[in-house]
């Protein structure tokens, strides 16, 4: 079992970067396609969906990302680039549901003009973490850190 003092973090700012891109990515072009294919026209020129069914991309996001950290420890972005989010009191690598919903409910905040809030909190925060790292205690790791640890 890996404790956070033998992890070794690093900024890794291009590949969380590439990470958040990949998930977003994905998130907003089911995002659009779903909007675009079950909206109603309105008046702007646009789709909206109103009810109910505005709550599938909110699930979906849900999903893409805290569901797929409890089941699998990381997002699609990620696991694709080699990173891992853990908590920082290192007894478990396994994030709990409440650290990964604080983590991704700050999303928008790490992500504002352009992601400068997130790079800028990595940069200078001891552990090189994000604002929704540092209100959910966890850290992201490269995966093969974390196997080098154990």
């Amino acid at each position: 079992m890996a404790y956070i003092t033998d992890t070794k973090t690093e900024s890794n700012i291009g590949n969380r970067i590439l990470a958040g891109f990949i998930d977003y990515l994905i998130i907003y072009a089911f995002f659009f396609a779903y909007v675009y294919a079950y909206g109603e026209p309105d008046p702007d020129g646009g789709y909206s969906v109103s009810g109910l069914p505005a709550l599938i991309p909110v699930i979906f996001w849900g999903l893409m990302t805290i569901g797929l950290e409890q089941l699998f420890g990381a997002t699609i972005g990620n696991s694709i680039v080699g990173l891992k989010p853990i908590s920082i009191n290192g007894i478990s690598e396994k994030l709990s549901f409440g650290q990964s919903l604080l983590r991704h409910l700050l999303d928008p905040i790490d992500m504002f003009f352009f992601g400068l809030v997130g790079i800028l909190t990595i940069q200078n925060s001891e552990k090189n973490q994000r604002v929704g790292d540092l209100v959910a205690n966890t850290i992201v790791v490269k995966i093969k850190d974390l196997k080098k640890s154990k």
